[in-house]
């Protein structure tokens, strides 16, 4: 793959590094905010009555949050204790696998956030539909649109 860029293997990876770490912020301030309100909910008189299954759906959902939010987070570690050892392009690699795994676990945890609400907020069949069309959106923004842009650049590349 041509990049068009002049930069030396241990520059690409300095770049790619500082982007990854202005994605991470965005993507752990949501997760991070998300978490702290899931957390909250327990306490609240609501929970009381909430019916086994709703019950269920909360733990799950706290427990993906928890996972999105600590999956997020761990490029950071991983940067403390790699620092000064001369893998940053490893680094560079394992961030952005640890930050795709984190922002399914995001798109999971608003999902399962969705869904529990509109169960809670209007007790109807349409919080599932309603959730479907939150998550396919989730679906086309995050994966169709940018295949999209894959696809039409590399038949752009061939002609």
């Amino acid at each position: 793959m041509a990049d068009d860029r002049d930069e030396t293997p241990a520059e690409r990876a300095d770049r790619r590094w500082s982007e990854t770490l202005q994605e991470v912020r965005v993507a752990q301030t949501g997760a991070q905010i998300l978490f702290g309100f899931l957390l909250s909910v327990a306490f609240t008189p609501r929970f009381a009555v909430l019916g086994p299954f709703d019950r269920v759906l909360y733990v799950v959902t706290v427990a993906t949050g928890a996972l999105a939010t600590g999956t997020l987070i761990a490029p950071v570690a991983y940067h403390q204790l790699l620092a000064g050892h001369h893998l940053k392009p490893q680094l560079v690699r394992a961030a952005g696998h640890l930050v795709s795994v984190g922002i399914v676990l995001l798109a999971l945890t608003v999902t399962f956030s969705v869904l529990l609400l509109l169960r809670v907020a209007t007790s109807h069949w349409i919080a599932w539909p309603l959730t479907a069309c939150v998550t396919g959106w989730f679906a086309i923004c995050w994966l169709v649109l940018p295949m999209l842009l894959l696809r039409s650049k590399s038949g752009k590349a061939k002609t």
